[in-house]
């Protein structure tokens, strides 16, 4: 398994609950539930000078700027490419009637990590 490059990929879902803050560094993407959940790329970061983030469409486009405090900010996690099987045997649980699979998931950023795929017993007689 490689490690993960992403270090926003790396919070605990816990900790982004209602109110939590995020600090997305400079380049990072970010969520803004204030602009009704609007991705944009921080140009620039709270200073001595600016009292907010601001962040400006992906592809370009007009900026806006968001609270200091990050308050209203959360990461946009890295897409999902593909998800390759690994060359391991599944392990099928009877009583469950489950079956565990392993595999690689791909990102978007080319970052990989190993996991299981859990199947039901109709999905693998699906499959």
């Amino acid at each position: 398994m490689t490690e993960q490059s992403s270090k926003q990929r790396l919070l605990p879902s816990a900790e982004l609950g209602v109110g939590a803050s995020f600090r997305p560094r400079l380049g990072d993407l970010a969520l803004d539930l204030a602009k009704a959940g609007r991705i944009g790329v921080v140009v620039a970061l709270p200073s001595d000078t600016s009292a907010s983030y601001q962040l400006r469409p992906p592809g370009g486009g007009e900026d806006w700027r968001a609270r200091s405090d990050g308050r209203t900010l959360r990461p946009v996690p890295v897409s999902v490419t593909h998800v390759t099987p690994l060359k391991r045997d599944p392990v099928y649980d009877h009583r469950a009637r489950q079956a565990a699979v392993p595999v690689t998931v791909h990102y978007e950023d080319g970052d990989t990590c190993e996991t299981i795929l859990v199947l039901t017993s109709m999905q693998v007689e699906l499959y």
